[in-house]
């Protein structure tokens, strides 16, 4: 058991106020080992939060949580301010069935003021709060904490144009851990300490020299990081912060208490406007492992404290972003016009596979996706083939520009949609539930969902050898099904879906991920005595009406099955059934999504479970269309 006797102290952030300064940087210290112990037994995102360990003090030391609204962007670095607000106790709870979100959630404790986990959000809310504030409500300061990552989208400098203009007190905490500053003792120590004694008009004169008062080596390399994180250059009037309104202070390092608190002391005692503070941390500090790694441990699961080795477990098949990595390439081999866009997640989504061969034909746009959407969008209008490999919650993000600059244009995109349907430990936040409702309804647009790792590999193919206008293909997380795999995909006809295994009296017709779910079902039906079909629609756009009224006609009843929310395939099937005047017949249809409400974090499976999605549910709706009563007892998988 670790010892932490300053840990021990804390309650809640008022209990920060009586410690001394030396005091909170040995409690910084307890509080990193507290996290690394925890994220050992549930896994998540360490390296991000190590690296705001001593911030996450620091802040809560010096300004009033929760009257004063602290917001963490993009939220998965919030660990160590769950422990300092109230749920040390819960704390090994995280990202667990029933316990701790991951990320900041309001439903989950009055210092959690905007939820968040997706990025470049908190400016624009912290300056909602402001507004507030200044209009009678009761709150204090707001303070977003912005990662260096979640500042290179769009909607970030949005909001601090309009933060800008508005000319409120704001704080904007630019948290950069690509570059860390290691400056002589004391130097950098005694020029923050004369910034804090400092009225607030000679605070900024010193800011806006604050590399001419560092020491020489020092003030290159702060120049650098000055320069790289804000635009300014050498001659210029200001940094890009300054010229847009905002004051800037820094950098400053993250980790030195000594620099941490003088700096956050004298903005809050002083400032009148919006100012921005950049300090510069290290993502995993204080964790070997974690810094010494490539990915810096950003998302990990279980873990050995001691060696930092991972309790991954060995798959039973690949995963599908590694198969539509390698298809991907397959086709890059094949055809040099081939081009892959991802924001910010090349290995998350696979397409560093073809990096690693072609890296010139693979754009990493940061976390922009509305950008990397209309990036996408010209490179095929220039002649080019581009993938654009976006999981589907974050797609979300770029949905006017799929409109507008894809569909609109009717531009032949390719959407490589990973992360479909329900995601587990990341829970409500990342489930990709929405896309084919949204995508589906486009003019022009191509629908398609793999039912296992083989059909992604033709969905690849297909949308490769497809040059009429957009098209995108959806599939889960994970690992696939186990299913033989081909050399290479085929080419799929557009609209073509296949019957999996012909039967009658009930069909059973699967969309995507939730197929290997759909034949368990099936399974459970014969051992009712029946006969049923399962089908593969393979596209939601265009559907597939001649097998679909064959399946209509030729059973008593029809059960659609998609990982995804209502007003998606199961919709698109009702639409063209009541139009076709077959609802009037004497096949029951009956439709199953995701319910209409947000699933919280658990197992996959469990949330499956929770959505009513399994393959018992599956079965037993299948049976109560057909007028059959059914239990749970009578229907179990052997």
């Amino acid at each position: 058991m670790t010892n932490t006797p300053f840990l021990d102290r804390i309650n809640g952030p008022a209990d920060l106020k009586g410690f001394a300064d030396r005091d909170l940087a040995a409690l910084s210290d307890e509080l990193r080992q507290e996290v690394i112990q925890a994220v050992s037994q549930t896994g998540g995102h360490l390296g991000s939060s190590l690296g705001v360990v001593e911030l996450s003090v620091a802040i809560h030391a010096v300004f009033d949580t929760p009257r004063d609204k602290l917001i963490w962007d993009v939220g998965h670095q919030c660990y160590p301010h769950k422990i300092l607000t109230g749920r040390r106790d819960r704390i090994n709870t995280l990202r667990q069935e029933r316990g701790l979100s991951g990320f900041t959630k309001r439903s989950e404790s009055e210092y959690d003021p905007f939820g968040a986990a997706h990025s470049s959000t908190s400016i624009s809310a912290a300056l909602g709060f402001t507004v507030g504030r200044d209009m009678g409500q009761p709150t204090g300061d707001a303070i977003a904490v912005i990662g260096d990552g979640s500042i290179s989208a769009g909607m970030a400098y949005e909001a601090m144009n309009n933060a800008g203009a508005e000319g409120r007190r704001l704080f904007v905490i630019l948290n950069d851990n690509e570059m860390s500053i290691a400056p002589p003792v004391g130097a950098m120590s005694k020029y923050l300490s004369g910034l804090y004694a400092s009225p607030f008009g000679e605070m900024q004169k010193m800011a806006e020299g604050f590399e001419a008062a560092l020491p020489g080596p020092l003030r290159d390399h702060a120049r650098r990081a000055r320069q790289l994180v804000t635009g300014a250059t050498q001659g210029g009037s200001g940094t890009l912060f300054e010229e847009l309104g905002f004051s800037y202070v820094g950098p400053i390092d993250g980790h030195d208490m000594s620099q941490l608190l003088p700096v956050l002391r004298a903005v809050r005692t002083r400032a009148v406007g919006p100012v921005l503070i950049h300090v510069c941390t290290v993502k995993g500090k204080g964790y070997a492992p974690a810094e010494n790694s490539a990915d810096k441990y950003h998302g990990v699961s279980k873990f050995d404290v001691a060696s930092g080795t991972q309790n991954k477990s060995r798959p039973n098949a690949p995963s599908y972003t590694k198969v539509f990595g390698e298809a991907l390439l397959k086709e890059a081999e094949d055809d040099p016009s081939i081009v892959a866009v991802t924001a910010a997640m090349p290995s998350g989504t696979g397409v560093n596979i073809m990096a690693d061969r072609y890296r010139n034909r693979v754009f990493d746009v940061g976390i922009a996706e509305q950008h990397g959407v209309t990036f996408a969008a010209g490179m095929a209008a220039s002649g080019l083939k581009p993938f654009c490999a976006i999981y589907s919650t974050f797609l979300q993000r770029g949905y006017d520009q799929i409109v507008h600059d894809v569909a609109l244009q009717n531009l032949p995109v390719r959407f490589a949609i990973d992360r479909a349907g329900l995601v587990g430990a990341d829970g409500a936040t990342h489930a990709g539930a929405f896309d084919i409702g949204y995508l589906a309804a486009l003019p022009n647009m191509v629908v398609m969902a793999a039912g296992d790792e083989a059909e992604l590999m033709h969905m690849v193919r297909t949308s490769a050898a497809y040059d009429e206008g957009p098209s995108a293909f959806r599939y889960p997380r994970g690992e696939g099904e186990g299913v033989l795999m081909p050399e290479r995909g085929e080419i799929l006809e557009i609209g073509k879906g296949r019957i999996v295994e012909d039967g009658e009296d009930v069909a059973v017709l699967s969309f995507g991920g939730h197929l290997g779910e759909c034949r368990k079902a099936v399974e459970l039906l014969k051992q009712q005595g029946l006969n049923p079909t399962l089908a593969d629609a393979r596209f939601a756009k265009p559907l597939d009406t001649n097998m679909l009224r064959q399946l209509v006609k030729s059973h008593k009843a029809l059960v659609t099955v998609e990982q995804g929310s209502r007003g998606g395939f199961g919709a698109m099937v009702l639409h063209e059934l009541a139009n076709a005047r077959l609802l009037d017949g004497s096949c029951q249809v009956r439709t199953m999504t995701l319910p209409d409400r947000f699933i919280d974090q658990a197992s996959p499976d469990a949330m499956y479970m929770d959505a009513g999605m399994t393959a018992v549910d599956i079965a037993a709706m299948a049976a109560e269309a057909l007028g059959r009563k059914v239990t749970d007892e009578t229907l179990q998988i052997g």
